[in-house]
């Protein structure tokens, strides 16, 4: 356990440096903005193309981890609607409520925290279910945060803009073009290699500062705003829904599809609930903020998840791996 904790300290730690850099405001809040686009539109990309180009495709094409993974985010989404609509929570905060429980962290903190843990084969499968949630599990909860009534056509408004926003997220192409060189065994020239090998050795650093970053703008904001305060009820369970519950509808989802004789890896399986045992995905704020969701509830689950889940991810790890 200690040895785990030894890991996982230093990405956690990140996230605390750039939570404390913002809230005590030696990094000005109109500076988070340009980390983030950095790290989503520089850093990140350049580390998933290298880690797609330089692993075998069929790591990247697992219709066993595209399966359980989509299965289970749609059982998550499913379940934290139900436990979370009531006369105060209308389906747009339900729906974003379900989408923090359903998208870990595999961006900004899930890729190079697994990686480190578990080498570099365990890229690929959570490559892949980050993908499945960029673009299944997001189009599908923002098409259902517009079943409110405000607007008949909401819902498939909705759903279109957020495959928009899919086609223009650069993350997702940057996993597609790994994995097409990757295919054709593409060897970009060695300067632009070296170019795009500083910029992704960038990104696990910046991306963990960020998340740090992002959280406390968000508590700062809602201060500012003189948000009410929240009920526990209406954060708490979808916080314990995203540590607990979904790493174990992954697991019992996955043991029972090899079981049947599903083509799926204990390796994979492993590295898909510990994917799941992540904390929420901090740009499920931004979303939230942008389709007008009560975007302080939303802060506070992810910031109650990142906090737990230095204790909870690294009980899971010593469980699993």
């Amino acid at each position: 356990m200690l040895q785990i904790l030894f890991v996982t300290f230093p990405f956690f730690a990140l996230v605390l440096c750039g939570y404390l850099a913002a809230s005590r405001r030696m990094l000005p809040l109109e500076a988070i903005a340009g980390l983030n686009g950095f790290v989503l539109f520089f850093a990140l990309p350049c580390m998933l193309y290298r880690l797609g180009s330089s692993m075998p495709l069929a790591r990247l094409l697992d219709g066993g981890v595209f399966f359980i993974w989509t299965l289970c985010a749609l059982m998550t989404v499913a379940l934290t609607i139900a436990v979370s609509r009531n006369a105060r929570i209308g389906w747009n905060d339900a729906s974003f409520g379900a989408l923090v429980a359903a998208f870990p962290n595999t961006g900004f903190m899930g890729v190079p925290l697994l990686v480190a843990l578990l080498g570099a084969s365990a890229a690929g499968p959570v490559i892949l279910t980050m993908l499945v949630d960029m673009v299944i599990t997001t189009s599908l909860c923002i098409a259902l945060s517009r079943l409110d009534g405000a607007d008949q056509h909401g819902a498939s408004r909705a759903a279109r803009n957020a495959l928009k926003g899919v086609a223009t997220n650069p993350l997702p192409w940057s996993i597609l073009l790994g994995a097409l060189a990757s295919g054709l065994s593409l060897e970009l020239p060695k300067p632009v290699m070296q170019t795009i090998g500083l910029l992704a050795d960038a990104a696990s650093p910046v991306a963990l500062f960020t998340i740090g970053a992002v959280l406390a703008r968000s508590q700062m904001l809602a201060k500012i705003q003189q948000h009410p305060p929240i009920p526990l009820r209406d954060y708490l369970p979808v916080a314990a829904i995203k540590l607990l519950v979904h790493p174990l509808l992954v697991l019992i989802t996955g043991n029972s599809a090899i079981a049947l004789g599903l083509p799926l890896s204990r390796f994979a399986l492993t590295v898909m609930v510990l994917a799941a045992a992540l904390p929420s995905a901090s740009n499920v704020s931004l979303l939230a903020e942008r389709f007008g969701a009560d975007n302080g509830r939303i802060a506070r689950i992810i910031l109650l998840s990142t906090a737990t889940a230095f204790l909870t991810f690294s009980l899971a790890v010593s469980w699993l791996a």
